[in-house]
């Protein structure tokens, strides 16, 4: 597996722990529909909450968070929105982001609830 597969893999485990630290119940992992993934999908306070995870080993490139642009959240919206049809959920939905940032002897987590708002919903 490649350094970066690896790299991610471990930072959605730490999100999963931060965010059922939290209080989230997580529903749902690395869900697929078509070419699109959500990375976490959660309940929280009766909302749906579709969470992007960023994870980067060093701070030199910007930060993690800053990678979820416009054609990533659209992907992401996508697909939510064939998670809910498909489940027919009728709650709230959020979108958030946690970004991990790991350091050489350390990392930290940054979780932006209400990250973005997609108009395709």
């Amino acid at each position: 597996m490649a350094r970066h597969n690896e790299t991610g893999q471990i930072g959605e485990a730490l999100a999963k722990v931060h965010l059922q630290d939290k209080g989230y119940q997580i529903v749902s992992t690395n869900w697929r529909w078509r070419q699109y993934e959500i990375d976490v999908i959660a309940m929280h306070d009766n909302t749906l909450v579709f969470i992007e995870v960023k994870t980067r080993t060093n701070g030199y490139f910007g930060y993690p968070e800053t990678q979820v642009d416009g054609a990533k959240q659209r992907a992401i919206s996508r697909a939510a929105s064939a998670y809910i049809e498909e489940n027919d959920y009728r709650l709230p939905v959020r979108f958030d982001i946690v970004a991990i940032t790991f350091f050489k002897d350390h990392h930290e987590i940054a979780h932006f609830e209400d990250a973005f708002f997609p108009s395709e919903l």
